[in-house]
């Protein structure tokens, strides 16, 4: 297949966008109204005989100080054929483009996943004290044609980033926490979380946590509880006008592509959480909680909420997002992948962020720059 890549609109955009089954919310063209710090642009691939769209890419452009050369940054993207033989032929058009623009470096996040691992698996890995690490323990799959990717990648001459760890920031995270949805029961998947979640989901009930959508209108409540939040695990917070941006432009774009949820209890909200939709995939993306009222469970009745309505959607996966890869108990970040776990889901690594240096010596800059900040 011949392709040629060029500018596309917003349209010609989301229409591919709506024709997949699945693709991150960091690739739809809304997503650059959220990022609005960044200068940003569709870029289009077509077969050269049909003339058809057959993949594209959000990217974001970030100018250096003082000067007119930009970061180009495609965050889990872009949306290609990734297991083409003739990947190439993707990539050096959009290297050539991007060149043209003026990017002196190019960072993308192929959206493959290299290996999986069970819950059960976690569990075991987590009382073996000679496992520290996710990668210390035998994946229950693993595909294969990732390996090629990677492969492929580093004979054209991109670098493979820093690990993105449990990718809090800017960096997106390269171990992710998943429940598979698709061809299963709702039983099944309740039935497949472990005890204590089961448990926590019914103490919630009974002590009558209910569960509520919230608006626009309730950004500030749940600006109230993530700031919480961010005091208790030591995160600087994104402002209210984060939110209020991503809102605006991710629904105006598609009315069912961010939710907002409360748990409840007594009238007083306790946790909150900010869910994705794009096609069959469906993201928790934000958490936040008070620090009253933990006894009641109100995380757990509201994750299996979550659950419950992105299964009613048809969603094929419900994606918790960000986990650290360490498995030891002492770990800052264990915390995270232990209640994730509770959802008898699976961990996902994906191929991580990769760097291709247009210009060597402002790369070798930014990095210096960078690991200063």
């Amino acid at each position: 297949m011949s392709l040629t890549l060029r500018t596309i609109s917003r349209e010609q955009h989301l229409a591919f966008i709506q024709s997949l089954s699945s693709a991150s919310h960091m690739q739809v063209p809304a997503w650059a109204d959220v990022k609005a710090e960044w200068r940003s642009e569709s870029l289009g691939w077509f077969d050269e005989r049909s003339g058809q769209l057959v993949g594209v890419g959000l990217v974001l452009y970030r100018q250096l100080p003082k000067i007119k050369r930009y970061l180009a940054y495609l965050p889990e993207g872009p949306v290609i054929n990734w297991y083409a033989p003739n990947l190439d032929d993707w990539i050096q058009p959009m290297l050539a483009h991007l060149k043209q623009q003026g990017a002196f470096s190019v960072k993308m996040g192929p959206p493959v996943i290299i290996r999986r691992w069970n819950a059960e698996t976690i569990k075991k890995g987590i009382q073996d004290q000679d496992v520290k690490r996710l990668r210390d323990l035998e994946a229950d799959y693993i595909e294969p044609r990732a390996f090629e990717v990677a492969d492929k990648l580093r004979r054209m001459g991109w670098q493979q980033g820093e690990d993105g760890g449990a990718g809090f920031g800017d960096v997106q995270p390269r171990y992710v926490y998943q429940v598979p949805l698709a061809n299963r029961s709702l039983e099944e998947v309740h039935k497949n979380f472990n005890q204590l979640w089961r448990r926590n989901i019914k103490k919630a009930e009974k002590a009558g946590v209910e569960v509520v959508q919230g608006g626009y209108q309730d950004l500030a409540e749940w600006q109230r509880l993530y700031e919480i939040t961010a005091v208790r695990d030591h995160f600087r917070p994104r402002p209210l006008s984060y939110f209020q941006r991503m809102w605006t432009a991710l629904n105006t774009e598609d009315p069912n592509r961010m939710r907002l949820y409360f748990a409840r209890h007594n009238g007083v909200n306790l946790s909150a959480a900010t869910m994705l939709i794009v096609g069959g995939h469906v993201w928790y993306s934000y958490g936040a909680s008070d620090n009253i009222g933990r006894e009641v469970r109100p995380s757990n009745a509201m994750q299996w909420r979550m659950l419950r309505d992105a299964y009613a959607l048809g969603a094929t996966v419900y994606d918790l997002r960000g986990i650290s890869d360490s498995l030891d108990e002492s770990d800052h970040l264990f915390g995270l992948i232990q209640f994730k776990v509770g959802t008898g889901g699976q961990a996902a690594e994906y191929l991580g962020e990769w760097d291709f240096p247009l210009n060597k010596l402002l790369h070798k800059a930014l990095d210096i720059y960078m690991s200063r900040r």
